[in-house]
């Protein structure tokens, strides 16, 4: 016991010390002060194709990692600390990156469960599951005070829970002792049973803490979070469907943030309002409402949508790859509409150059203008995603073979996802290599596909038909081929339940490294067929 004391009297005096040896959440890539980094899409058992429950992400980042692995199940001795770090940009390689300086530790736990190591991680074994998109909130809620940033916290979750609920109470009991020290984030956290969407900012200057809420998404509805605050009124009496911390409410009130006698209390006006004011955030939870529930003709241009909506069918992960595709096309705000040419029949085009993933400085080149100004419109698909993750949840399997992550590699409208089960023992050999650190190089999956992306955005109209031909069946042939050889490790599980995650393991090293290397052809394909044509 007095060891115990010691080490965490040790812990919170490092605690005090983190201000002075760095200062500020690192803001190098948002854009203007405002973050646009990610979307995540949520789901509950009755709003899926098969009862799955849904998180997702793409890692949007002009930084980030690329590189992922896999951290084993391990023991600790009692009394060990684990280190905590914070993220802040670095550029002296030869692309910007982050590098992660340690400002502390906190008491580790004795023993801690296996989970796939993304820049944000993603899924442990035991099938709960991660989702993130930061939305800011207001500046002077961030602390220095504190040990623990986002991507800290989704591993400490995931390595210490198994359910949705149980993490976002850990969540909040980490956060109050050793402190938040990251921008206002929003995390979309699934098990086997349910989605929740926690929202977490900083105490304020000085401070040492966390302000939080988490709304469940009803198992009927899907929600969405893209770098906006969504949780607004909140309903503490219903712990099913809501939880907070403690100081919710003292915190705005004092401040001055919310008037409980003019009116009622809603979290992202109160702790993230400049959030509800962009138009990159409000568009694409728009389009994905619209998308996947297009009867509730929701108006492109509100302020504010519903937190959740029951989707107009049950919700695919083909359709949903579809939705993370979108740029716009065929809406008035997609950007490459008005880049038009006459063909050889007359007719008034589109080019075949016109692309949706634009550079910010071909933005002004070719004078878009649009939702977000002269960016145009922040569209879901993205030309700088580092990754994407969309996580199948599903409580009728054993864990091993229920958890599986669908991974795609850069831009998703040129990519492809592979099944990574939540109980692999290793990724293959290319997602492993940085990407970014050394700058191009053939040894990087991530590589692999930034480039055919990059290759593709030259002449979109036409090349975007090649990618597709290739990427379209083996997508197709992944999805179909998942429930045939789920029977088979089903099979495998129940007879010899010690070779299963070498079998699970051979499938994602066998499917990775096969779409890797077809993502190298069919770039070389690209260079050949349109030379002189971009």
């Amino acid at each position: 016991m007095i060891m115990r004391k010691s080490i965490l009297g040790l812990a919170l005096s490092v605690l005090f010390i983190s201000n002075s040896l760095l200062a500020q959440v690192d803001k190098s890539d948002w854009n203007e002060n405002i973050p646009d980094g990610c979307t995540s899409i949520t789901a509950g058992k009755k709003a899926t194709f098969d009862g799955s429950v849904i998180t997702s992400h793409t890692d949007d980042s002009h930084r980030t990692r690329s590189w992922m692995d896999v951290i084993p199940a391990k023991k600790h001795k009692r009394g060990s600390t684990t280190p905590m770090f914070k993220r802040v940009a670095n550029d002296d390689f030869k692309m910007p990156t982050y590098e992660h300086k340690e400002i502390g530790s906190i008491l580790q736990v004795e023993s801690t469960y296996a989970f796939i190591n993304t820049a944000y991680p993603c899924m442990n074994e035991y099938q709960l599951a991660m989702g993130e998109s930061t939305f800011g909130g207001r500046e002077e809620l961030q602390s220095d005070n504190g040990l623990i940033d986002c991507q800290r916290l989704c591993q400490l979750m995931l390595e210490r829970c198994t359910t949705a609920r149980d993490a976002i109470k850990l969540a909040g009991e980490l956060t109050k002792k050793y402190g938040w020290n990251d921008a206002g984030e929003a995390l979309t956290i699934a098990d086997k049973n349910e989605v929740w969407h926690l929202e977490i900012v900083g105490p304020g200057k000085g401070k040492t803490g966390s302000i939080w809420v988490a709304q469940r998404v009803p198992d009927d509805h899907v929600s969405v979070n893209v770098n906006a605050s969504t949780i607004k009124e909140i309903d503490l009496s219903n712990p099913n469907y809501f939880m907070a911390s403690e100081n919710i409410f003292e915190v705005a009130k004092e401040n001055g943030w919310w008037n409980p006698k003019k009116e009622i209390f809603k979290f992202c006006y109160a702790y993230a309002p400049g959030s509800r004011t962009s138009l990159a955030s409000r568009r694409r939870e728009w389009r994905v409402f619209d998308l996947l529930a297009p009867s509730l003709k929701l108006d492109p241009n509100a302020e504010n949508y519903p937190f959740s909506v029951k989707p107009d069918e049950l919700v695919s992960i083909e359709r949903l790859v579809t939705v993370f595709q979108d740029y716009y096309e065929g809406t008035p705000f997609d950007m490459t509409k008005d880049l038009t040419v006459i063909d050889d029949n007359g007719n008034t085009i589109i080019s075949p150059l016109a692309n949706p993933n634009m550079p910010y400085d071909e933005n002004k080149l070719l004078k878009i203008n649009g939702g977000w100004g002269w960016r145009g419109e922040r569209t879901i698909a993205r030309w700088y995603t580092m990754y994407a993750t969309i996580i199948q949840c599903r409580d009728w399997l054993p864990d091993a073979i229920g958890g599986v992550v669908w991974m795609a590699q850069d831009n998703v409208a040129t990519s492809i996802y592979i099944p990574v089960y939540c109980s692999v023992t290793d990724l293959p050999e290319s997602y492993k290599i940085p990407g970014r650190p050394n700058g191009y190089t053939t040894k990087s999956a991530w590589w692999a596909f930034n480039r055919l992306g990059t290759l593709a955005s030259q002449r979109w109209g036409d090349m975007r038909h090649d990618v597709d031909a290739v990427w379209n069946p083996m997508q197709a042939e992944l999805f179909n081929n998942q429930k045939s050889f789920e029977a088979e490790a089903l099979i495998l599980f129940k007879k010899n339940p010690k070779k299963l995650n070498t079998f699970l393991t051979d499938y994602t090293l066998n499917q990775g490294t096969k779409v890797v290397n077809k993502a190298w052809e069919l770039g070389d394909l690209l260079w050949t067929l349109y030379d002189e044509k971009f």
